[in-house]
């Protein structure tokens, strides 16, 4: 039997989206069709490559392999987008993944403007935290990201994000033009676990405040109930304004930190084509 991309599709689809059904869904196939491949890429290699228990994970067997699938099925579909832009115009689906305030914040906008640049590239969005963007690039689970403060290298920054406190309208310093850290030190400290914790930590340092987080929540729209509900105050990137509920507020802190965001593809393997050309055209408007 030859090992081919509809095998490696199944597999990787299976594992991207959490199930056999999900992935049928995705691929636009019966349930059967992808329990198919699977079982015939299994047969092909002679060795499994999925636990069938619950949610589907890769064997050890799989994850070796898994690497290897994805960056053929990433080579794959450029070939195929750049036979299919033939007449000069880039085409195909790219996917992107952003924090979430980048989701919220910045991409919107953007998108809008892809679409009329380049009508012919669809964008499937991933959200996730810094870290996890930054694995899913590495691992060629998508073919861009927006990274948090990357080393130096190829992309186009799209902003630099400064930190704000995040406070209930009726707080004492909730009308102030800026605040120190060493403001919030009698306020119980929520701390966002998305990534931005180093930049929090590096404001505290500065100001000489011991860092001392109360709660550490994950989900940014938990941290924003809490805030709302009293709880304790924050400091979160200044792209959360795009989420604000009613009741909260936000203001600056002294002296600033900010993160920069960089949108930017793989640095050890070829950009899809697709890719490089939502870049340029975010070239032409990055500040």
């Amino acid at each position: 039997m030859t090992l081919n991309i509809s095998q490696l599709r199944a597999f990787v689809a299976v594992l991207d989206h959490g199930g056999f059904g999900a992935a049928a869904d995705r691929l636009g196939v019966s349930q059967s069709a992808v329990s198919h491949s699977v079982a015939s890429l299994e047969r092909t290699l002679g060795s499994a490559v999925l636990t069938r228990h619950g949610r589907p994970r890769p064997t050890a067997f799989g994850e070796r392999i898994l690497g290897h699938a994805r960056a053929t099925l990433a080579a794959t579909t450029a070939i195929t987008d750049l036979a299919a832009q033939q007449d000069g115009l880039p085409t195909g689906t790219v996917r992107l993944a952003a924090p979430t305030t980048v989701c919220q914040g910045l991409l919107p906008d953007l998108m809008a403007r892809w679409k009329a640049d380049l009508p012919r590239v669809d964008v499937a969005l991933f959200e996730g935290e810094d870290d996890e963007v930054a694995d899913w690039l590495a691992g060629d689970t998508v073919d861009l990201a927006v990274l948090i403060d990357p080393p130096p290298g190829p992309g186009i920054t799209l902003a630099d994000d400064v930190f704000h406190a995040l406070l209930r309208d009726d707080h004492p310093l909730a009308e102030e033009k800026s605040i120190g850290v060493a403001d919030l030190e009698d306020d119980p400290f929520l701390l966002s676990c998305g990534g931005c914790e180093r930049h929090i930590c590096e404001l505290h340092r500065r100001a000489g405040v011991p860092f001392r987080p109360t709660h550490r929540i994950r989900d940014m729209g938990t941290l924003l109930a809490m805030v709302r509900a009293g709880i304790g105050v924050t400091i979160v990137p200044g792209l959360t304004a795009a989420m604000l509920v009613p009741h909260l507020v936000m203001v600056p802190v002294d002296p600033p930190v900010a993160r920069r965001l960089v949108l930017t593809g793989p640095a050890d393997r070829p950009w899809h084509p697709a890719a490089a050309a939502l870049v340029t055209s975010t070239a032409a408007v990055a500040p």
